[in-house]
């Protein structure tokens, strides 16, 4: 069957009943279009253990570009022992790959153009880059829809597991952010006490606890905790899932997978991070105290009311509303690193570390985006 003129070039790679890897090409491969990447291609053959590839192709118009695409997919092939079947390409593209195949390579000649081998391989990552940021938006558009019929109450979910997520990102979590937020308070307060002793102003060190963990550290802090904790666990059960086919046995029985596992899970982090910034934010406080009573000799009754006195309500909602998109952002990284988990046990692995180093990312980039947005509204 030959693909549509207007096809562009793609790539899927498949397992069948052998254990082998089977490579489907197909769509419209030229030079002014661009073709995809073998880095994928490379790791899904990994991530399969597969020992053997079946080359097979179903494509419109084609040129160096997909005779190109196959003697990188060979070499690396070679490199790994693994045995590769072209029985099934056109017979004009094997000849060409017999034809490039012919002519041995220099042996200095990869060492001169080393230069251009390196632009290649920055090109190619960073095109990898925008692919994958195509499947995030995807992943996001379907997310949204959702939640949209969760909100309505059309999504098909169980409530346990609703309640099973609340709990997990909730109440579980309470020891850990706990004693994360009392060291912070209690590491804000030694710092600032330090500092304020000089100028007889020991007094303000509770008003630098209050302001610093309501405005920044306590929603901060808690959604570094959860990116650790319920981002990765997040991405690796959606992946353990993903590898022992649960997720395709769902959408085989009409279940859809992102109102069943995606949506309970975004809801509940995002119900629980404001909870979670609001206990964070009097353990911080409270931590602060402890060196106000033991170091400065403040009664606990004057250190909290002057905390009260320095906390303003615009300033506690802004910590609340920072608490609520970095649940969005931990939840969405984890999802989406457990759904393009791979098929192997170490790709959980490495699916729960993209999850937490991609949450962290963005709750510190989100952070500097709410400072300047904050300064500009003055709160």
């Amino acid at each position: 069957m030959i693909a549509p003129a207007s096809s562009a070039p793609s790539v899927a790679v498949e397992r069948d009943n052998s254990g082998a890897a089977v490579v489907r090409i197909g769509g419209d491969w030229r030079l002014r279009h661009g073709m995809p990447a073998t880095a994928p291609v490379e790791r899904a053959i990994e991530a399969a253990g597969a020992r053997a590839i079946r080359l097979e192709a179903a494509v419109g118009r084609w040129d160096s570009s997909l005779v190109s695409f196959v003697l990188h997919l060979e070499e690396y092939c070679g490199a790994h022992q693994i045995a590769i079947e072209r029985g099934a390409l056109p017979d004009g593209l094997v000849r060409m790959i017999a034809l490039a195949q012919a002519v041995p390579e220099k042996r200095d000649a990869r060492a001169a153009d080393s230069r251009s081998a390196l632009l290649d391989r920055v090109g190619a990552a960073v095109l990898e880059k925008f692919a994958g940021f195509g499947d995030f938006m995807e992943f996001l558009g379907e997310a949204s829809i959702a939640l949209g019929r969760m909100c309505v109450g059309r999504a098909r979910f169980r409530r346990s597991d609703l309640l099973e997520a609340i709990q997990d990102c909730g109440a579980n979590a309470l020891g850990i952010v706990t004693l994360i937020s009392y060291l912070v308070g209690v590491i804000l307060a030694f710092m600032g006490a330090i500092q304020l002793q000089q100028f007889g102003a020991a007094i303000y060190v509770a008003d630098l606890v209050a302001i610093g963990m309501v405005r920044e550290m306590g929603a901060m802090m808690t959604g570094i905790i959860m990116s650790g904790r319920t981002g990765a666990a997040f991405a690796a059960r959606l992946g353990t899932m993903k590898v022992t086919q649960e997720i395709d046995a769902l959408a085989t029985m009409g279940i859809p997978p992102m109102e069943f596992l995606t949506a309970p899970r975004i809801v509940a982090l995002v119900l629980m991070m404001p909870l979670l910034c609001l206990y964070a934010d009097l353990v911080g406080i409270l931590g602060g105290a402890t060196v106000g009573f033991t170091m400065l000799n403040l009664s606990l009754n004057t250190y909290l009311r002057e905390s009260s006195a320095a906390i303003l309500t615009a300033t506690l909602i802004g910590g609340l509303v920072k608490s609520v998109v970095y649940g969005v952002l931990i939840a969405l990284a984890g999802c989406y690193e457990g759904f393009r988990c791979g098929n192997s046990s170490s790709a959980v692995g490495d699916a729960a570390t993209r999850a937490v180093v991609e949450s962290i990312v963005a709750i510190v980039v989100a952070c500097g985006v709410f400072a300047v947005l904050f300064h500009i509204l003055n709160i």
